[in-house]
């Protein structure tokens, strides 16, 4: 169903593939990405379970809803998740046919609530906020598949820390993308106020923790916060008990549950090392205008504090770069990933795909810091090739991704450097 202003999402090309090669699609992530505009592009009928009439009829009979012509949008299925169920019996019953459904779920339904996986059957596709280049900011000159294959173009670019400030605090959504600044910077406040009202009796958390958790989360993002951090945070205590310690942890699921944060794993270049499941995982936050709201800031302030722009551009930077990985042919499972180790060496991103080809980059603000980072890229791709265990031992590529820089152009080393308004698929 074209629908009129739609604007082209990075995933399109992706749930049509995945609408050719499974019987149904999930498109999955947090409330007011796009989700529902994206999947009635692609689908010839719809319903929303949002609304109350609808969602008695799939409580009475969840396979009624189904009934429409294919592909069949059912909308925030995950408000009534024997839908989930029914849908898996009806591609069992469609004998290979592809395409029948696209479901759409702003949080994941509680363990138990399903009773079957759906795998083989209902491919899961994860939904972000606009990147830079679906919402206009980016000139795609500098494609992520490309650099695998060793291709680059350099040359001069235009770039502006205030043009990068007010990204960050509007964020990707799209129902901000014609708004002024001004609006467009209440779009994450009222996604915040409306995710932390409907946690009421939902969550483990009282809602006044809840938001208190996320403001932890968004001053410590770019670390591996523990439990203990985070609950000294949100109860105000100086020594946190095992039972704040737990509600923490309670709290981080749903929040995840909810996609606003998720979970970044650690790396190492030996497939099977222990190092990649004993390193703690960081906290991604599904768009940086969230906690960049979660703490206040606006684009002036963000000027006038280089250490928290840099957080939150790195948060920008991770954000894009999910969405642009998930786009590529053979993606590994939780392909963005990063580094550190015992020496304190640590590298911000690491993509890996299926076929053992992996890619260094450090995020940096400005192209002044370039210099560490290429050092830090080096050491990290000297590291991997001493590792007689590692499964490839060469990068396909180092780079620096940037903020503010006047060129886009490769080091002597071969390390490239150029800005995220640059980067592409």
């Amino acid at each position: 169903m074209e629908k009129p202003g739609y604007r082209p999402r990075v995933i399109d090309a992706l749930v049509e593939r995945y609408l050719g090669a499974f019987g149904a699609v999930e498109i999955a992530g947090t409330m007011w990405s796009g989700k529902t505009w994206t999947s009635e592009e692609h689908g010839n009928s719809e319903i929303s379970l949002v609304s109350r009439q609808a969602r008695a009829l799939a409580e009475v009979d969840p396979a009624a809803v189904l009934e429409g012509v294919q592909p069949r949008v059912i909308d925030e299925w995950q408000d009534v998740p024997e839908i989930w169920d029914e849908v898996r019996k009806a591609v069992d019953e469609g004998a290979g046919r592809r395409g029948m459904f696209i479901l759409t779920g702003s949080s994941s339904p509680h363990s138990g609530t399903t009773h079957h996986s759906g795998a083989g059957r209902i491919a899961r596709l994860r939904m972000w906020p606009m990147t830079l280049l679906e919402s206009g900011m980016s000139d795609g000159s500098v494609s992520l598949s490309a650099l695998f294959d060793g291709e680059f173009q350099r040359g001069p670019v235009e770039t502006s820390l205030e043009s990068l400030a007010r990204s960050i605090c509007r964020g990707g959504w799209p129902a901000a993308i014609d708004l002024p600044d001004e609006g467009a910077m209440l779009i994450p406040d009222g996604y915040l106020d409306a995710l932390v009202t409907a946690s009421e009796g939902k969550a483990a958390m009282q809602s006044a923790d809840l938001r208190a958790l996320m403001t932890s989360l968004a001053r410590n993002i770019g670390s591996a916060a523990t439990q203990d951090t985070l609950a000294k945070d949100v109860f105000q205590v100086e020594a946190a008990t095992a039972t704040q310690r737990q509600a923490v942890a309670e709290g981080v699921r749903y929040l995840e549950q909810h996609y606003v944060v998720s979970p970044m794993p650690g790396w190492d270049a030996p497939i099977k090392s222990p190092r990649r499941l004993r390193l703690k995982p960081r906290r991604v936050f599904a768009d940086p205008s969230l906690p960049a709201s979660l703490l206040g800031m606006s684009p002036k302030r963000l000027m006038e504090n280089m250490q928290v722009f840099g957080q939150l551009f790195e948060e920008m930077c991770l954000r894009d770069l999910s969405v642009y990985v998930q786009s590529m042919s053979q993606v590994a499972t939780s392909p963005v990933r990063y580094y550190r180790d015992s020496d304190g060496l640590e590298v911000d991103a690491i993509i890996e795909l299926k076929d053992g080809r992996w890619a260094g980059i450090e995020i940096k603000l400005g192209a002044n810091k370039a210099e560490a980072a290429e050092k830090s890229l080096l050491r990290l791709a000297k590291k991997v090739a001493a590792n007689p265990a590692a499964r490839n031992p060469e990068p396909s590529f180092l780079a620096v991704l940037t903020g503010r820089t006047d060129f886009k152009y490769q080091t002597e080393s071969g390390v490239y450097v150029f800005p995220l308004t640059c980067l592409a698929p």
